[in-house]
């Protein structure tokens, strides 16, 4: 059976690649499953069905035969775990890169979150102004370690892995902030990753849905 995921109907962010079906994509195109979509929209993903796959009512999700998955990390380790490409044969190198797609999304995207929620979502608020300072600060505390870890290397353990997808799927939500330019090597790591010929096709896939009308 063909695996589908699931996509906004219409992306709020007009398919620059920050919605997190792009990371879902992605991990399929490095590891070469055929996949299609199912699109939802923002009522829909409220809907009954929906949510018995999904609790919270979110995207993306998975689905392959009678397997239902949730949650991006849960999705690409699970690819990682059944094909190729993802993550080393060698044992403690393997575990490394799971320890790094824990690490981009337990200790590097929250404070990213937080900031996209301080700049966006509560914009108008009277403390706004002075908290997001602060906010920007604690982004900047994790990544003055990423990028003491990765210094001049191309990935953050030897090859490119699933580590990496998820680390680099975090970042991109920084480029709007500037904050990633201030790290000349993560701003080339996120590079890298873009120009991966995976991720090229999994950002046009997600784009051509969300591309603005000719007419």
């Amino acid at each position: 059976m063909t695996i589908t995921i699931t996509a906004f109907e219409r992306s709020p962010d007009g398919g620059k690649g920050l919605a997190r079906d792009t990371r879902v994509r992605w991990a399929l195109e490095e590891v070469g499953q055929p996949y299609a979509v199912r699109f939802v929209s923002f009522a829909g993903m409220k809907a009954p069905d929906h949510l018995a796959i999904h609790p919270f009512g979110q995207i993306p999700t998975y689905e392959d035969g009678s397997l239902s998955l949730f949650e991006t990390g849960s999705i690409v380790f699970h690819l990682a775990e059944q094909h190729a490409g993802l993550l080393p044969k060698e044992r403690n190198a393997r575990a490394r890169a799971i320890t790094w797609m824990f690490a981009a999304l337990n200790t590097i995207e929250p404070p990213i979150l937080e900031l996209t929620t301080a700049r966006i979502f509560e914009a108008d608020k009277p403390w706004s102004e002075a908290r997001l300072p602060l906010v920007k600060d604690r982004v900047r505390a994790r990544l003055d370690c990423l990028s003491a870890h990765l210094g001049v290397a191309d990935w953050l353990d030897d090859a490119f892995s699933a580590g990496d997808l998820l680390m680099v799927s975090v970042l991109l939500r920084l480029r709007m902030s500037g904050i990633l330019d201030e790290y000349q090597n993560l701003a080339a790591y996120v590079a890298r990753g873009e120009a991966r010929p995976a991720y090229i096709r999994a950002y046009a896939a997600q784009f051509a849905i969300n591309a603005p009308s000719a007419n």
